[in-house]
Formats: structure tokens, sequence, C-alpha cells
């Protein structure tokens, strides 16, 4: 049995074009809050200038208020007030943004073989979304946060990937050695290098691989069915 079996969400377990996913997320978004005094170009500056806030986060303070902080700043006001409206947002209007992705069955099957093949199962999606926008989008794919023993969101992390302390913060909170790991994810960068510096095994799905550097692919890979019977002959 591993301690514990990582995966990530957007291009993995949830396959998607993340460009087209985005902004297509950004257009129903601007759309909510538009009536609420949101200006929709500065609204999605405000956003990218949020998520790279997050992105950057030293672990002095969580991911949301890092992001809150910076997105005050753009947009000149505090704009946390409106939170509550955001949040609802990501549990209703953002599962229209299930057009912008391709689920997948499959993944539902992968989550449930980790559970015979490890103690913890973790989303490590990167945690730039509130723990309502992770759990619409485990939705497009048939799957609810109780089927994982964490998922990582902006509330409650304090640093994002592909920095390895998103990882060691996994690790640290259930006591885990990184060598009885498996991380499971499609991007080079955040998901596979990191997981290697601190010694996990890793799987890389290739449906979606993102590989900006085109690194050779040394560790096990292959589609989302190659990933099930990994699992399974674990």
């Amino acid at each position: 049995m591993k301690q514990a079996i990582l995966f990530d969400l957007d291009g993995t377990l949830l396959p998607m074009d993340q460009e087209e996913f985005t902004n297509g997320y950004f257009k129903l978004l601007a759309a909510k809050m538009a009536p609420h005094g949101y200006e929709p170009k500065s609204l999605v500056d405000a956003l990218w200038m949020g998520v790279g806030a997050m992105v950057k986060n030293d672990g002095g303070e969580p991911n949301a208020d890092r992001f809150w902080t910076v997105f005050n700043q753009k947009l000149g006001k505090d704009c946390r007030a409106d939170e509550p409206i955001f949040d609802a947002f990501y549990r209703e209007e953002f599962k229209q943004a299930v057009q912008f992705t391709r689920p997948a069955p499959i993944s539902a099957q992968l989550v449930r073989a980790a559970r015979e093949k490890a103690e913890r199962v973790v989303l490590a999606t990167n945690p730039i979304f509130p723990l309502c926008g992770q759990v619409t989008r485990l939705g497009f794919v048939g799957l609810g946060a109780a089927e994982f023993d964490w998922v990582t969101d902006y509330e409650t992390s304090h640093f994002c990937k592909p920095n390895p302390d998103y990882y060691r913060e996994i690790l640290d909170r259930f006591g885990l050695s990184a060598g009885d790991c498996l991380m499971i994810g499609n991007d080079m960068e955040e998901d596979m290098v990191p997981a290697a510096g601190l010694g996990m095994e890793r799987f890389l799905v290739t449906d979606c691989l993102i590989n900006p550097k085109d690194r050779p692919l040394t560790m096990p890979h292959g589609t989302l069915a190659d990933a099930l019977e990994f699992l399974r002959v674990l």
C-alpha cells in the first residue's frame, strides 16, 4: 500500500485544453459579475494578477488572502466584500464550464482504484480556486470531495504549483514520506518535476500532456486507461 496517491485535476482527471477552459470560464465569471459593477477586462486583468500573486506565495498567508489583497489593489476597492457572490458563481454558474472540458468516465474509476492501493487519496489540484470551485469541477467527472482525504484549495493552502512547498504542505499535513507517495498528473513542470525533486513516484498522463520544455518522458506514462492499468498492478 502507498501512503498516498495524489491526483491533479485539470488536464488529468478532467481532460481539457487549458486555454480554452480558462477563456470560457472567464467569460462566464465576467457575465456574472458585470451587474455588480465589474468591467470585464478589468476583472480579468485583476484575476490574472491575483493568480500570479498566489503562484508566488511564500507561505506567509493562505492563498486566498494573497489573492484578495492583490485583486483589491488592482481594482482599487474592497472586492472581498463580494466574496459570497464569487463563491455563488463557483457553486452554480461555473457548472456551465463543463462545455469547455472533455470529461472522461474513467476518471472516477481511477480514483476508486487508488482507494484500494493507498491509505490516503488527495486531490492535488493547483489551489487557486475556493473549495466550492474545486468541487464543481470534480462534479464534471462524477466525483465529490468526500472521495478524497484532502482537496487543496485557496482557503487552506499556502503555496501553489510548481513550488515544491505545495507538495510538502500535503506531505506534512498527513505525516507522509514522499518516497511512499505517487503523483499522477499531466503537467511536466507543475506535477512531475517538483514531485521528482521530493522523491515521489510519478505517472504522467499524456491525454492532455503539458511539456513546454520538451523534457524526455522517463517516468511511467500513458493515457488515462494506461494509468488505470498502472494502478491495478501497483
